[in-house]
This record gives structure tokens, C-alpha cells and sequence, in this order.
């Protein structure tokens, strides 16, 4: 799903942000990218949704090779993904319930679909009753998982999310956290990028740990929360 061999970044004026990373992240797995502030690992998160170019080595994600892909076949790479930003992105002239739909307008899908599938997400995500506010009228936590039901109403293959829990309260945290538990359990691979050691020790998985732009640490850690089989199915 994601093959990085000997890739490196510098960026125009000089910054060596990556330095000869390699590693793959196979279907289905629950993976927490962790550094700190200036280590490499947001310039790792662009490099997976093409929005910065490697400087050196290989990378595929998805089937696409992203150092031979031409510009109009990107947004064909981005399909394939969901992405949850940690500033959320959302159009704020927007309804909750458009700004969902419009992830499923831009690939296509019918108005039939998009009224099966948006209602899904959103009741998916614990926002039932707010199809018609706008991102103004919503509170952080509200907002974040707007962008995590628009980030999945696609069925992407791969979750990205940015420091989703950066900008909202530690028990929303936790409530998005589980979801993407809840998410990876039927068979989708996520990626978490984040520098927050605490929700990383709870929720284990697949540790990367990127330091001065070189993986430092790659390792499994045990979970202390799993999902019912209940909760699962419902999501």
C-alpha cells in the first residue's frame, strides 16, 4: 500500500527535512507517525498526498509511483484517501451536511447515493441533528469529526489524519481516537500524525517514530482499547 525506499527532502533553501527514510505500511494496518515539532513527519504526511515532491529514492502509495505521476492524475491518487486535517479545511458558506456531500460531488456520485451515504456518515460520527449548521456554529470537536465523516464517506482505501486531536478537548480526542479504531477494524489502513505520546501509549498500534528527519524507532505496542464487536458493526 506504501513503499518508501531511501527517500529523502531537502527543501529550496537547504533544509534536509527527510534523510534516506525507508519503510512500507502494508493494507490494513493502524500506524501513529510520532516526533516533534520540526522532526520530518508533517514533510512525510505531504509526500503521501503528493503535496511536496521527494527530492530523492522511491515511493508508490496505492499503486501510484509518486515520483513519475503526473500532475492531472494526483487528484486520482487522492481518491484513494481520506484525509483529516488538524486545521479541518471545511467550506464555512457550507452546511455539515454539504460539505460532506461535496466529497462525494467531486468524484461523481450520484444525488442518490449522496443522500444513502452522507446521513450514514454523519449519524457514523455522532452528529445527528447538525446536517444543516455551519462550521461557524459547531464546536472544535464538532468540526474535526465533520472532516473525519468527510474524509470517509468515500470508502477510501487509506485514513490520513494530521494531529486530529490538536485543536479539541482531551475526551473529544479520545472520542476521535476510537472512531478511527472503530474505522480501522473493517479493513482500512490508518495513519495518524501526531506528536501526542499519551493517546499513542493508549491506543498502540504501529509506532514510527521520526527524529531529525531519520526514523529513530519502528515498533509494535499493545492497545488498551478495543472496540465490540457491537460497536464495529454499528459504525
Amino acid at each position: 500500500m506504501i513503499h518508501l525506499e531511501n527517500i529523502s527532502k531537502v527543501y529550496p533553501n537547504g533544509t534536509e527535512a527527510l534523510k534516506n527514510i525507508s519503510l512500507d505500511i502494508n493494507k490494513g494496518e493502524f500506524v501513529f507517525i510520532v516526533g516533534a515539532s520540526g522532526a520530518g513527519k508533517s514533510t512525510f504526511l505531504k509526500l503521501l498526498i503528493r503535496e511536496e515532491k521527494a527530492t530523492f529514492g522511491k515511493i508508490r502509495v496505492n499503486g501510484f509511483d509518486l515520483m513519475r505521476i503526473r500532475k492531472g492524475k494526483i487528484p486520482y491518487l487522492r481518491r484513494t484517501m481520506g484525509v483529516v486535517f488538524q486545521d479541518f479545511r471545511l467550506i464555512e458558506k457550507m452546511s455539515v451536511y454539504d460539505n460532506i456531500a461535496f466529497a462525494m460531488r467531486a468524484i461523481g456520485s450520484s444525488e442518490k447515493s449522496i443522500r444513502k451515504r452522507v446521513p450514514y456518515v454523519i449519524e457514523m460520527v455522532g452528529l445527528k441533528g447538525k446536517e444543516k449548521c455551519r462550521p461557524n456554529e459547531l464546536s472544535g470537536g464538532e468540526q474535526q469529526r465533520v472532516s473525519l465523516a468527510r474524509a470517509i464517506v468515500n470508502n477510501p482505501k487509506m485514513i490520513i489524519a494530521d494531529e486530529p486531536t490538536g485543536n479539541i478537548d482531551p475526551k473529544m480526542s479520545h472520542e476521535i481516537m476510537k472512531k478511527l479504531v472503530e474505522i480501522n477494524k473493517r479493513g482500512t489502513t490508518v495513519i495518524i500524525v501526531t506528536h501526542e505520546h499519551d493517546l499513542v501509549k493508549e491506543f498502540g498500534g504501529r509506532i514510527i517514530i521520526i527524529n531529525n528527519g531519520e526514523i529513530e524507532r519502528d515498533e509494535i505496542l499493545p492497545t488498551k482499547y478495543h472496540p465490540s464487536d457491537m460497536e464495529v458493526a454499528e459504525k
